[in-house]
């Protein structure tokens, strides 16, 4: 049966959820349904320090998995087609398409690809820019909105350097969820290109606000809970981590802030977000040092 993803508002999903955070024990990826075509994932801090966040959106006729993790030595490829094989069972169809992409080409968003290597009706994106804008369709990279259709499923998609030369930013009309990969998270956001990022949350900003956005969503975890204070580098166990999701008005807090920036190398820490601007060596080797003496401890 035809599922109808024309709706006139995003619908209800769910983000009550405690999230693995490299605890003993804990499965190398959490599975959390959004809704019943949503689903987010995290590799657990135990497989990779880097422990991001993997998303899977399902529509009529092909089901798209935004980034593939930070390490190829767990199950992903077990674990997303057990999830398509269980949507499937439900909403049952020929030739069903996954198609794996990525928020942008660093190691930690596309470690997992090669286990889908040689799947059945399956496209893995390349990931540099040049296949990016190929494959999307940009003719007008970073300005222009392209759109991606999963059947009915309708996804809007931006160009968002600054992190990364290849970075897009998603948005998902069904949910409301904007996918913002490692520009905007709870975290440290490493500006490699500073005009570019700040240009880029100009105009993400200004894509969100032109739409109902629920729930900004990046690919990592590494504030606490204390206001401005985060994990060290390359943390394993996070037990205080605050929740991933973000609202609008933290997104144009990101924007403001790193407006104020431009002509200040360093780091700068803000309650639920650190702007790298260039930072010099000393600044790195107190990270290091950070991180250093937490793997001591722990």
């Amino acid at each position: 049966m035809p599922i109808d993803f024309v709706t006139g508002a995003p619908v209800d999903g769910d983000l009550r959820v405690r999230w693995i955070h490299g605890a003993d024990g804990e499965p190398p990826i959490q599975v959390h349904a959004y809704d019943a075509h949503t689903f987010v994932l995290r590799q657990s801090k135990t497989v990779h320090f880097e422990g991001p966040f993997l998303f899977l959106m399902f529509g009529q006729s092909r089901a798209l998995l935004l980034d593939s993790g930070a390490s190829d030595a767990y199950p992903l490829r077990e674990c997303v087609d057990r999830l398509v094989d269980e949507w499937l069972a439900v909403h049952p169809r020929e030739g069903y398409e996954l198609v794996v992409a990525h928020t942008h080409a660093h190691g930690d968003h596309i470690a997992g690809d090669a286990q889908f290597a040689g799947r059945a009706a399956t496209t893995v994106v390349g990931v540099d820019a040049a296949a990016v804008q190929d494959f999307y369709g940009f003719t007008a990279w970073p300005d222009q909105v392209v759109t991606f259709d999963l059947g009915g499923r309708v996804l809007e998609i931006i160009g968002s350097p600054g992190h990364h030369d290849s970075a897009i930013t998603v948005y998902d009309g069904w949910t409301g969820l904007l996918f913002t990969g490692d520009t905007v998270y709870p975290g440290r956001l490493y500006a490699r290109d500073y005009p570019a990022f700040v240009a880029t949350l100009e105009r993400m900003v200004a894509f969100a606000e032109a739409r109902p956005v629920t729930h900004v969503l990046g690919c990592h975890i590494e504030m606490t809970r204390r206001p401005g204070r985060d994990y060290p580098m390359g943390a394993t166990y996070q037990p205080d981590e605050p929740p991933l999701e973000l609202s609008l008005d933290r997104l144009r807090a990101v924007r403001d802030a790193a407006a104020t920036l431009v002509e200040r190398r360093g780091i700068h820490a803000f309650d639920d977000f650190i702007i790298y601007n260039s930072p010099g060596r000393l600044a790195m080797l107190w990270q290091a040092a950070r991180a250093w003496w937490f793997r001591l401890r722990h």
